[in-house]
């Protein structure tokens, strides 16, 4: 799954537009490496997103298509 589309579907970024933008704008990384929006999320990655003073690490748990607010939760680890 692109990165980009993990981050709106987890519910760690509102938007997948923002999300784009936080990428394109070097603000996220994956692995201690800057990521595109493109990048493929693979179970075990590392995601840190920088927004202004706020940093959020978190542990991609689970990739999954399509998540309710309820469980969207459990596809990630804050770190």
């Amino acid at each position: 799954m692109r990165l980009d589309k993990y981050l709106k579907v987890s519910r760690l970024v509102k938007r997948r537009t923002v999300a784009n933008e936080l990428c394109d704008a070097k603000h996220v990384t994956v692995n201690g490496k800057i990521a595109r929006a493109s990048y493929e999320i693979k179970e075990g990655d590392i995601i840190e997103i920088q927004m202004g003073a706020n940093v959020t690490k978190a542990q991609v748990v689970t990739v999954s298509e399509y998540a309710t607010k309820e469980n969207a939760s459990t596809m990630y680890k804050i770190l």
